[in-house]
């Protein structure tokens, strides 16, 4: 085996479906078909979701044909995977706004003209209830409820949907549909992964390959969630981003630098012996900033990101340059957040007031019923995000 293939089947992955099988037809030089799959449930893709997208394009540089799939229908269902409750639908309106910009997100990390970009409702759109039957028969109720998350619920005495045992034979059928080789995705996909597997040799007697990689959790060391503000999105601002490393707790700083930078294994293992030796964990996390802001942005923004942190959290100073929004006297400060964009809802502007995270000319605000008076406000609101506000 070349160094090249260990490498890409080795280094932040978890595990290979089958290993040798993926071994030897990559050794055979045949350009494989590759795909991952992400369901607009949200419209932020993450370096969570990017840890798969950064191996893709590993396999994307070797000759490749890589395939970005948007799960537009699957997405409506949601996916149980990980959930102890069911999750709510979403509407074909809030799926395709939350795909609006995902090509331009995952533009950041594959070549995204080279890839082939596909849609799941394509196919599963077009699919009868007779199909539905047919893929359904290759699996027994026995495989579905041994998946832990349903395991729980029925320990806790709550419901599962039937619907929610035909999500796998949906993102299952996704591998049939786009006739591929190698399905990658995070562990918390393995049994959907497998399911394809299932339905790949059942219908056209193929082998499927399947490639997981390990989960990133959030900057809380929870799951990386939104609903947990703890997610540090592609596209967020260099700023943002920088000050979001900035605050991962100290115990995943090696985590973050194995699945989100490009440092190479000796500089991990350097970086190993630097925590173990005492550095202060500031110093590190300071780097690994760099080393993401520059991934996602550039060097210079990194540059200009790690000085801007420094003159906020070091200095104590307000940052040099910061958003700018006008409000009528009057209005309140929930609403013009909501605005301006600094927040994405009225929810989380009142909890973060409750919270005393949001300071009006340095003074917590704690009334969720704020009201702005005449004149400049400089809003800060949690740790990173500053508003300048002036009245009408």
């Amino acid at each position: 085996m070349s160094k090249e293939i260990e490498k890409l089947l080795n280094r932040n992955v978890e595990e290979v479906f089958v290993k040798k099988g993926l071994e030897k037809l990559l050794a055979s030089g045949k350009k494989l078909r590759i795909y991952i799959g992400v369901d607009p449930s949200s419209p932020v893709i993450h370096i969570g979701h990017a840890v798969g997208l950064r191996k893709l394009r590993e396999f994307q540089d070797l000759g490749h044909k890589v395939i970005f799939l948007i799960g537009d229908f699957t997405g409506r269902i949601g996916d149980p995977s990980g959930k102890t409750t069911q999750r709510v639908p979403l509407t074909i309106e809030q799926v395709k706004e939350n795909a609006k910009t995902y090509l331009e997100q995952a533009a950041k990390i594959i070549d995204i003209k080279k890839a082939e970009v596909r849609y799941n409702g394509e196919w599963l759109d077009k699919l009868t209830f007779k199909d539905v039957v047919t893929l359904a028969s290759n699996f027994t109720v026995q495989q579905m409820i041994e998946r832990d998350m349903f395991k729980e619920r029925i320990k806790g005495g709550k419901p599962i949907a039937l619907h929610e045992f035909l999500y796998p034979l949906m993102v299952g059928y996704d591998s049939v549909a786009l006739d591929v080789d190698v399905e990658m995705g995070g562990t918390d996909q393995t049994f959907n992964m497998l399911a394809g597997r299932t339905l790949m040799k059942a219908i056209k007697g193929k082998e499927k390959h399947v490639v997981t990689v390990p989960l990133l959790v959030g900057t809380d060391g929870r799951k990386m969630s939104k609903s947990y503000d703890n997610v540090i999105g592609v596209n967020d601002a260099s700023d943002d981003m920088f000050g979001k490393v900035m605050s991962i707790k100290d115990e995943l700083i090696l985590q973050y630098f194995k699945l989100c930078s490009d440092r190479s294994d000796e500089d991990i293992k350097e970086i190993t012996k630097r925590l173990k030796g005492g550095e202060n964990p500031r110093n590190l996390k300071f780097e690994l900033a760099k080393d993401i802001v520059t991934i996602y942005h550039s060097e210079k923004e990194a540059e200009n990101a790690s000085k801007e942190f420094n003159q906020i959290f070091k200095d104590k100073e307000k940052p040099t340059e910061m958003p700018k929004a006008k409000y009528k006297k009057g209005d309140k400060l929930v609403d013009v957040l909501v605005a301006s964009k600094t927040v994405s809802s009225k929810s989380e502007a009142r909890r973060l007031i409750q919270q005393n995270g949001v300071k009006d000319n340095d003074k917590v605000v704690t009334d969720i019923d704020y009201v702005l008076e005449k004149g400049k406000h400089i809003v800060q609101v949690g740790k990173r995000r500053f508003l300048e506000l002036n009245g009408q």
